[in-house]
């Protein structure tokens, strides 16, 4: 668990991390160096959940041996069904990160939503949804493995 008191902004009590894939952790479809260390690592203080339609069928073979839970999304409504997972896991309790449209509800939903802009770029949409924005994963998840990084950017 992450716990975080951050002047201004409020209580934060971590449990679970709800990743996005594709965009987010991986491009077409290939994890993105350093990720598989970073997410071993947040994965002794974090429950990690990974979702994903795994459009390029590669996700179970990329995250092999990695303490984290696989989530395929299974409707025709990604935005929905991403967004329901943070609510079952219960959204006060919840790290959401991704950068795509179907994001958006994700983030918003979560306790800590945290948008990456990387090479695909991320919805404009999904932005406003956030609570911050990182250039990279490696940013987003650095601000997880150091809290203290989040009390400084979201202190009022």
């Amino acid at each position: 668990m992450i716990s975080l008191e951050i002047p201004g902004y409020g209580s934060l009590e971590l449990e679970h991390l709800v990743l996005d894939y594709n965009g987010t952790l991986a491009r077409d479809g290939v994890l993105l160096p350093g990720v598989a260390e970073s997410l071993q690592k947040l994965a002794r203080e974090l429950a990690v959940h990974v979702v994903t339609a795994d459009t390029f069928g590669s996700v179970a073979q990329q995250l092999s041996g990695l303490d984290l839970q696989i989530e395929i999304l299974r409707s025709g409504d990604h935005t929905a069904e991403k967004r329901a997972l943070v609510e079952q896991l219960g959204s006060s309790r919840c790290a959401a990160v991704g950068n795509g449209n179907n994001d958006r509800a994700m983030l918003s939903a979560a306790a800590l939503g945290i948008v990456v802009s990387g090479s695909e770029g991320c919805s404009i949409q999904t932005l406003g949804a956030a609570d911050l924005l990182c250039l990279s994963i490696d940013e987003a998840l650095g601000l997880l493995a150091h809290p203290k990084r989040l009390v400084a950017t979201l202190r009022r």
